[in-house]
């Protein structure tokens, strides 16, 4: 869980590298704008993409977020916690995609509607990095 210092990081600094593992082990890094959500750092992929059939095979992952400068950072080892269409109830799923683009783009979407059928469309999934440990420097 991040504490409110930490929150405050990640809100004000949303770029992220986030790790996942190959099927053969190898590192697969993506680069991913996030923001801190209920017990950790969220963000929004597509169906087609690596970084989700990774985490569906082994949620464990590594989410570094850094100042733009990579003055500090933090990184978040933890599991990914994958909310899309297969796993999550139609309603919950679009509140959620939703929420993690009001974190991950601080702002509110000037047409939900318009949002909320461009994410079916992508078959957009939201997950969350729920921290087991957590380390960094200089992010006070």
């Amino acid at each position: 869980m991040l504490d409110d210092n930490l929150k405050r990081f990640v809100a004000e600094n949303r770029r992220g590298v986030l790790t996942t593992f190959r099927r053969d082990g190898a590192a697969q890094m993506s680069i991913v704008t996030c923001g801190p959500y209920r017990d950790g750092v969220a963000f929004t992929t597509t169906e087609d993409r690596a970084k989700l059939r990774n985490l569906r095979r082994n949620p464990r992952c590594t989410l570094l977020v850094a100042r733009e400068n990579w003055s500090a950072y933090i990184v978040l080892q933890g599991l990914a916690r994958i909310f899309s269409a297969g796993n999550t109830d139609a309603e919950e799923l679009r509140l959620t995609l939703q929420d993690v683009f009001r974190t991950a783009a601080a702002q509110e979407h000037p047409n939900w509607p318009e949002y909320d059928q461009a994410m079916r469309e992508q078959q957009r999934s939201a997950i969350i990095v729920a921290p087991e440990h957590i380390y960094g420097g200089n992010v006070s």
